[in-house]
């Protein structure tokens, strides 16, 4: 009769174990009988298990070949003995081409090998069910494709033993987003250069304790490009910008040179290893000379210049917030003397500029503190140098620290901090309550208080309401002021200076202007402004400091001539010695203001020249 389940050796099993129980004592069966017997036990418990197991040997390979999941199966030594269809087609083999080359021969390069060996003996070393590892895995066109592995192990045959087992899915679409959403994360979409947030986690990189050599780092700011997006749209502004990134990393282009994009029109360079700073300038001349060349774009060709801030220092030097604040400040240096140009970072300058940064930054305090005061230039009539014509009224700061500091030395800061129209109104409420007080003690006698504007108070539409508030709240004439501005202020394209001062000039206060050549003096025809003064200042006043020169005689002649034909009234700045003044008043010069008189005056001072010409 058959073996039951068809299992090899179990009949001769079943009919060695019938012997045995027919001469065992109490058993009353044939051999024979007992080997129907036991073939019918083993026919119920043996063939349910065989087929069972028959049943789950089919499914693990219909799941084996048609998962689309590529699965190795391996010999204990990881040499491959089956490869399901999945496998084959992810690595664009047959199956069978791949059957016998080891597991490991699967990793695309030495660094793929090298997981899947660490892999297998993690396996083989630890309790770890699993490793998992993104790699790349060989292809038959030569190339790596990217794919999840997965390497695990069935039990094998004898007890402890072992089968390594692979089992891949495809990551090239995953990777290649991945790696898409990488590159967005870190490079300017428009240009495609490095964008900030690279820049700086290469720049702490390239700073680390274990760096070496130097570090440079150039900061570069196109000038004016608003008026390139303004003129011809943002769309001709966005491939100038793609030009420019070009033709930088043309220039900059180092193995060790990172080029980004840190803001619309602002570029960063980022340079590493054993540098010079002859070496890093001559690159920024080069950029700077390509970006000359114009960049054609339809019908325009469109060439741009750049202000530079460039930092070269050993890597031990500071962190990236020094050295990050060292090109700013040498790009920002770039740009106050002209732009168009290159600035290397100067320590001590930086030290100078630190001071005066400071100084800027407590001009608020000082100035709720109490700390400024009015101070006078005197300004008096020629033919009697006794008597006051006009005071300009000027600020002086008392510091703690530094002593008397003159307008000269914080009002350039104050432009930039914000405190010019804060400083601005402190200057023209103090004066006219000086000129109110002069007036109530001297009368007739009082001279009038002049103020130069600073532009931002200048057009400032609070101007004129404090002004007429002021005149009211001291009784004063408008007549009493004198606003003094230059050529610099009325040529302002958008007029604003212009306004205030014929609206200020309709309230009654009178307006005086510096020119220093007879271009400035046909500003007043030209805008029709009803100035009253004209004060000479410059070259045409020195001239005359140390004798009578012909030439500048004449000009000087000229010009007294045509303020005539416009019915002003003429004084001069400047003027060193009574010879001096002497000479500029034989000209025609009514009044004047210098060292002659005295440089500076206090209020004391003003009211002492006020009473010596009451007396």
């Amino acid at each position: 009769m058959p073996e039951p389940g068809g299992a090899p050796g179990l009949g001769e099993a079943v009919r060695r174990w019938a012997a045995q129980l027919a001469h065992t004592d109490g058993v009353g069966l044939s051999a024979d009988r007992l080997e129907e017997l036991l073939h019918d036990v083993v026919r119920d418990v043996v063939q349910p298990v065989e087929a069972a197991r028959e049943a789950a040997i089919r499914r693990f390979s219909a799941l084996y070949s048609t998962s689309p999941m590529g699965i190795a199966l391996a010999d204990p030594a990881g040499q491959i003995v089956e490869v399901n269809a999945a496998l084959g087609a992810l690595l664009g083999y047959k199956p069978e081409e791949l059957l016998g080359r080891h597991l490991t021969e699967l990793g695309f390069s030495r660094r793929d090998v090298e997981g899947l060996r660490n892999g297998l003996e993690e396996l083989e070393e630890t309790d770890s069910e699993q490793h998992r590892e993104r790699l790349q895995l060989i292809h038959a066109d030569d190339a790596g494709t990217w794919a999840d592995v997965t390497l695990t192990t069935l039990p094998g045959d004898r007890p402890g033993s072992t089968f390594p087992v692979l089992m891949v899915l495809d990551a090239g679409e995953v990777h290649s987003l991945q790696e898409t959403l990488r590159h967005q994360s870190v490079h300017d979409a428009l240009t495609g250069l490095s964008n900030g947030s690279r820049f700086n986690t290469l720049l702490e990189s390239a700073l680390s304790p274990s760096a070496r050599d130097q570090i440079a780092m150039v900061y570069l700011d196109i000038d004016g490009f608003k008026v390139i997006n303004d003129g011809l749209g943002a769309g001709v502004g966005d491939q100038v910008l793609r030009g420019i990134a070009r033709k930088l990393k043309e220039v900059f282009a180092g193995p060790d040179t990172l080029v980004a994009r840190l803001s619309g029109d602002g570029f960063g360079i980022l340079l590493r290893g054993k540098l010079n700073p002859s070496d890093v300038i001559g690159l920024v001349e080069q950029a700077l000379e390509e970006l000359g060349e114009p960049i054609y774009i339809g019908d325009h060709g469109i060439g741009v210049s750049a202000s530079v801030g460039i930092v070269v220092r050993d890597v031990g030097d500071g962190g990236p917030e020094d050295l990050q604040r060292a090109a700013e400040i040498a790009l920002h240096r770039a740009k106050e003397a002209g732009k168009a140009q290159w600035m290397l970072f100067d320590p001590e300058l930086d030290a100078r500029d630190r001071a005066r940064y400071r100084l800027g930054a407590e001009i608020a305090g000082a100035l709720e503190n109490g700390e400024f005061s009015l101070i006078y230039q005197p300004t008096v009539k020629l033919a009697d140098h006794g008597e006051l014509a006009a005071v300009n009224a000027g600020l002086r700061w008392h510091h703690r620290q530094l002593g008397e500091l003159d307008s000269s030395e914080f009002y350039p800061l104050a432009d930039t901090t914000g405190m010019t129209i804060p400083l601005g109104k402190w200057l023209l409420t103090q004066s006219l309550a000086a000129a109110a007080r002069w007036r109530e003690r001297y009368g007739d006698a009082a001279p009038d208080v002049c103020v130069r504007l600073p532009r931002r108070l200048a057009i400032d539409p609070d101007l004129v309401r404090l002004v007429k508030d002021q005149l009211d709240e001291h009784h004063l004439p408008a007549k009493t002021l004198r606003l003094c501005t230059d050529s610099g202020s009325l040529l302002d394209p958008r007029g604003e200076v212009l306004e205030s001062l014929s609206v200020l000039s309709d309230l009654g206060a009178k307006l005086v202007l510096t020119v220093s050549g007879s271009a400035d003096l046909e500003l007043i025809p030209k805008h029709e402004l009803k100035v009253e003064h004209a004060v000479l200042s410059g070259p045409v006043v020195d001239a005359l400091a140390d004798g009578e020169d012909e030439i500048a005689a004449r000009t000087l002649d000229q010009l007294i001539v045509r303020a005539r034909e416009l019915k002003l009234r003429i004084g001069a700045e400047g003027v060193l010695t009574t010879e001096h003044a002497e000479r500029l008043r034989a000209h025609g010069v009514l009044a004047a203001r210098g060292p002659f008189i005295a440089t500076s005056a206090t209020d004391d001072e003003v009211d002492e020249l006020i009473e010596r010409h009451a007396r």
